[in-house]
């Protein structure tokens, strides 16, 4: 394993002001600058090293907190088309730069969402909320107090960008000293953009809390498409409010067992389902954990039969993630009653109906089917090169994996 190491932290491109609209094309024009920059300054120093930089993109938006926006699905479908702006631009712009992503030498990319609110009933609700709030949905303070390690803070360079990360700094407070506020960097920027208001329009319709949600896939090879469907999976889960805070919530994922992926191409090289399992989980932790220094707790079970398989990782009183390896496509999603709604990408979309036929078999209630947009290399065609794809997928990772070894 590369040494990983959390090189810096992005408090942007968004800080400074939100995009105009969620479609890639209003994100590439507003942030492909800022993206460009930190992508280029983070490789640089450690580009054919063995090491990995850690960037966070926390991408800024008003009253996400708010009551309006509560419960969390009436906005998702908003979010998660933002998410795969993002993680697009992202992948497209390191493709374009020959910027690696999740490998030695290269950069590991997750986006959080702040909501920079100072209101003081915004502020009264995260107190209360405190040590069992959990992400990847943060306040200003909750997010600069979460345990990370900020090394570097570049802001969009414009005064709002300034401004707030400015803010950010001052909320460390005695963590750092002065030690952030002489790293903070201002990065590209276009010029201006407009940005409507609110940016934010949640669904007139009641939506449903959800308090147990899961997500199923291989997850070899951790890489930008499984960060985006893992980061909606977790915006599914209901964020805890002072009403709620108590409220146990389980975050699952379906994990193929080693056995299911014997004929993939270049299988020599897929990563084992501990390793698979545990690198879901570690970048879980990273974008939901609102204590980056608590160890969480690990429970086992190995029983025979379908999904008797499992792992159990507490990771504060009212938050667990449970990996269960899978041997076939329909995992815990018809052996546990009790899950509400699965994240699909919207390339596998039907598989969801597919689960709810089975589920109603049983005579248990569908599950809420949340999809996901894909990724798509297509989209991004002025700003990248041809190894985008690579950057999404497995099976090309894998392979470079062995030409690698070979060498």
């Amino acid at each position: 394993m590369a040494d990983r190491r959390f090189e810096s932290f992005d408090l942007g491109p968004t800080i400074a002001s939100p995009p105009p609209a969620f479609s890639f094309e209003k994100v590439k024009d507003a942030f492909e600058p800022a993206v460009s920059d930190v992508l280029t300054k983070l490789s640089e120093p450690i580009r054919g090293s063995a090491r990995i930089a850690t960037l966070d993109i926390a991408l800024a938006i008003p009253d996400l907190q708010s009551p309006s926006c509560r419960p969390i699905g009436k906005v998702f479908a908003q979010l998660q088309q933002y998410l795969t702006s993002i993680y697009t631009l992202v992948g497209a712009t390191a493709a374009a730069r020959d910027v690696e992503l999740d490998s030695p030498g290269g950069i590991d990319t997750r986006v959080l969402f702040l909501d920079p609110s100072t209101a003081a009933d915004a502020l009264l609700s995260q107190a209360i909320v405190g040590d069992l709030g959990f992400g990847p949905v943060f306040g200003l303070h909750s997010l600069a107090t979460s345990g990370r390690r900020w090394d570097h803070l570049w802001y969009p360079n414009i005064e709002a960008g300034k401004t707030l990360a400015t803010s950010f700094a001052h909320s460390l407070g005695s963590q750092v000293g002065s030690h952030l506020e002489s790293s903070l960097d201002a990065v590209s920027s276009s010029s201006s953009w407009t940005v409507p208001g609110p940016l934010l329009t949640p669904e007139p319709t009641a939506a449903t809390p959800h308090y147990s949600v899961i997500v199923g896939g291989t997850f070899d090879h951790l890489h930008l498409g499984h960060k985006l469907l893992l980061t909606a999976l977790a915006l599914s889960l209901e964020p805890a409010t002072p009403a709620d805070k108590h409220q146990q919530r389980i975050l699952a994922a379906g994990v193929t067992g080693d056995a299911l992926l014997v004929n993939k191409k270049y299988a020599d090289y897929l990563e084992s389902w501990e390793d698979r399992f545990q690198n879901t989980a570690t970048f879980l932790r990273a974008i939901m954990s609102s204590s980056g220094n608590v160890t969480p707790r690990l429970d086992r079970t190995t029983a025979p039969g379908p999904n008797g398989n499992f792992v159990v990782v507490t990771v504060q009183p009212n938050l667990s993630f449970k990996f269960t390896e899978i041997w076939d496509p329909f995992g815990p999603t018809i052996t546990e009653e009790n899950l509400t709604a699965l994240v699909v990408s919207k390339e596998t979309a039907s598989g969801g109906a597919a689960v709810n036929a089975e589920r109603n078999k049983k005579g248990w209630k569908s599950l809420a089917i949340l999809e996901v947009d894909v990724l798509q290399a297509g989209e991004a065609t002025d700003v990248t090169g041809s190894n985008f794809d690579g950057k999404i997928s497995s099976t090309d990772i894998r392979r470079r994996r062995m030409n690698l070894a070979k060498v």
